[in-house]
């Protein structure tokens, strides 16, 4: 399994669109406009990733396939990595992987988008009375609509249907899904990157966020069956704090699930040990609690130890 996807957390929201509306805003447009059928949220602000010195080496190593797919096509518009201040993303189940869908604010221009269209012979497609553009380049059924002059939505027609229709009162969006809705307002929306995830979303989270255990193969939808809801927060400062909450169904489930984590924690110290001898393992303080039906987990680890972890 690959280290790189937890490492990934720090540059997260790295592509490109619009400025100007504050976190609590963008957090607003989301609940208002995403699918209330959404598993999982996530936000995270490249205004204050940027600031760190970092920033730049890590997007390059560490950026996930996906959205390095996603940065590459909106490149084609004319939009670039450094436009973008705040972006938010859902994800719903799809028939094959989660379907992707998401909100940014930053530097938003959207006539100089559309000559970019144009020259590259990107008809506009109608969705209501917006104008999409589909992107090429390994994304094809991807489009993006300028909502406003600083605000920007990306997804499937579909998905940026049922946004742009719940945005105007035509179906409702996620704020109506008070589970979930309560849970991002929960969220700790102070740090840089946060999200939260509920059902098959949290073993998703976990494949792709946990490191290596060497040889261990898990279903990771049944070893978090039982996990009612997650929450994460990632800090970038000094050093990059990870911290995981997860809810239960039960005290006793609780448990069990955080012997199997101490397991894989094990797992994981003799894999590094392996195939890493003599250097240091960012994962080794992770630190596991419980609290009733409730597992807290927390990471903190140097920037330095991240990049041996993704090599």
């Amino acid at each position: 399994m690959n280290r790189k996807y937890l490492t990934c957390f720090v540059v997260l929201g790295i592509w490109a669109l619009p400025q100007a509306l504050p976190a609590q805003e963008l957090v607003k447009e989301a609940l208002a406009g995403f699918p209330p059928e959404s598993i999982r949220i996530e936000y995270s602000s490249p205004t204050k990733l940027r600031r760190i010195s970092n920033y730049q080496s890590l997007r390059q190593r560490y950026q996930g396939p996906r959205l390095q797919k996603l940065e590459t096509a909106l490149s084609q518009l004319g939009i670039r990595e450094g436009d973008v201040d705040e972006l938010i993303l859902g994800w719903e189940a799809g028939s094959k992987e989660m379907d992707l869908y998401g909100l940014a604010s930053g530097h938003f221009d959207p006539q100089s988008i559309a000559q970019s269209a144009q020259s590259r012979g990107m008809p506009p497609t109608p969705i209501g009375n917006q104008q999409a553009f589909c992107l090429q380049g390994g994304l094809e059924g991807t489009c993006i609509v300028a909502v406003s002059n600083s605000l920007g939505a990306f997804g499937s027609l579909t998905a940026l249907t049922s946004l742009l229709e719940a945005r105007a009162g035509q179906r409702p969006g996620l704020g109506s899904n008070q589970k979930l809705a309560a849970l991002v307002d929960q969220a700790n929306k102070d740090a840089p990157i946060w999200g939260v995830a509920v059902g098959p979303a949290v073993g998703d989270w976990f494949k792709n966020s946990m490191p290596s255990q060497g040889d261990i193969k898990l279903d990771w939808a049944k070893v978090f069956q039982d996990v009612e809801s997650l929450s994460y927060a990632v800090d970038a400062a000094d050093k990059v704090t990870v911290a995981v909450n997860m809810n239960c169904v039960s005290t006793d489930a609780a448990s069990s699930l955080r012997q199997i984590l101490e397991g894989l924690k094990l797992a994981q110290q003799l894999a590094w040990q392996n195939q890493n001898p003599n250097r240091p393992n960012p994962f080794e303080g992770t630190q596991l609690d419980l609290k009733g039906s409730q597992i807290l987990l927390k990471l903190t680890t140097d920037y330095s130890d991240l990049a041996v972890a993704g090599g």
